[in-house]
C-alpha cells in the first residue's frame, strides 16, 4: 500500500474498474500523512505548493517532472485542492494566499 500526495487526480491513475473511497481530511491530518507520502505534484504548480507551505506549514516536494501513477488496491492519494489563487505561474502575495481556500481529501482504492 502506497500513499501519494498531489494537487489533483486524473482518471488514468485508476484501474478501468475499481472502487474508490474519498474522505475529507483536516489540515492536521494532512500534515502527518503528507510527510510520509510520495509527491506526484506537477512542477508547474510549485507556486501553489509555496502558498500551501506559507498558509499551513505543509511542505511538499516538487519532482523534476510529474510522475505517472497507477493506483492499486489499498493505495491512496491525498488531494489538496486550492481555489482562489490566480492561474498565472508566479509568486503569490500574502493577501492572495490569505484569500485562497484549501480543501483536503484522501482517495483510496478499495477494490
Amino acid at each position: 500500500m502506497k500513499t501519494y500526495v498531489g494537487l489533483a487526480i486524473a482518471d488514468g491513475m485508476f484501474a478501468k474498474n475499481c472502487r474508490i473511497n474519498r474522505c475529507e481530511l483536516k489540515v492536521e491530518e494532512v500534515r502527518g500523512l503528507a510527510a510520509q507520502a510520495e509527491s506526484i505534484c506537477n512542477p508547474t504548480h510549485a507556486t501553489s505548493l509555496t502558498a500551501l507551505k506559507a498558509r499551513y506549514g505543509i511542505e511538499i516536494a516538487v519532482p523534476a517532472q510529474a510522475p505517472k501513477v497507477a493506483l492499486g488496491v489499498g493505495d491512496s492519494v491525498i488531494v489538496m485542492s486550492v481555489r482562489g489563487l490566480p492561474r498565472e505561474t508566479r509568486e503569490f502575495t500574502p493577501e492572495e494566499i490569505a484569500k485562497a481556500t484549501f480543501e483536503f481529501g484522501i482517495w483510496t482504492v478499495t477494490e
